[in-house]
């Protein structure tokens, strides 16, 4: 699918921009599109890396953002992926959304975020700032939550599964996109979420497998 079908059902500031950097949809973005992204729906997408799941959740935040729905929220499980995630939001949409990074101090409330439209935290701050009931948390109409697939994590998937059940308690109507390259029970998931799934193995580069020995590889 080739971006400009989809170019009457984005906002034009954010098709101006992707269109300098993109010609055609990957197909988990087609399937996406067609799975109800851009009417809002809940998604949960599991594809392999590289394979377009970004993009994915860039379409359904900038579009609520552009169009005056409300913020969107980018849930990251690292700081280092959170500051790597919000330099390049902003090196691509410093012009149409405010985005802000927010992954320090635990114990604080982080009013400022209210000035911001794209915000990139860590679950564990994240959770922080519901504790301190930030009081912006209730314009937010879009939470992403990438790697999603550490809710089966014994360390981050208790607080990152209540961090959920609590956003969705609290925002009702937000749309939810999980993203996600390696989800055991995907079918599951999508049931909890009250999402749409979109299942896809295309990758960018085959890989193939092999066994390595005395200086020589045999792939299957």
């Amino acid at each position: 699918m080739e971006l400009k079908l989809i170019k009457n059902d984005i906002p034009k500031e954010l098709y101006n921009i992707l269109e300098k950097e993109i010609e055609v949809l990957r197909p988990a973005q087609v399937k996406a599109v067609k799975k109800g992204l851009l009417e809002r729906k809940n998604l949960l997408v599991c594809t392999p890396t590289a394979s377009g799941k970004t993009l994915i959740a860039e379409l359904a935040a900038l579009k609520s953002i552009i169009e005056g729905n409300g913020k969107a929220i980018y849930i990251v499980p690292l700081k280092a992926l959170a500051s790597e995630k919000y330099k390049d939001f902003k090196k691509r949409y410093a012009n149409v959304a405010k985005v802000a990074l927010s992954i320090g101090d635990i114990d604080s409330s982080d009013s400022y975020l209210v000035e911001y439209d794209l915000i990139i935290v860590t679950a564990e701050k994240l959770d922080s700032l519901i504790r301190h009931h930030a009081p912006w948390l209730s314009l937010i109409s879009t939470i992403i939550i990438d790697e999603i697939h550490l809710l089966n994590d014994p360390g981050r998937g208790p607080t990152l599964e209540i961090l959920i059940t609590i956003l969705r308690q609290l925002l009702k109507k937000a749309q939810i996109i999980g993203l996600s390259a390696t989800i055991g029970n995907p079918k599951e998931l999508a049931e909890w979420l009250k999402a749409e799934l979109v299942i896809d193995k295309w990758r960018p580069v085959k890989l193939h497998k092999g066994v390595y020995l005395d200086g020589e590889i045999e792939f299957e």
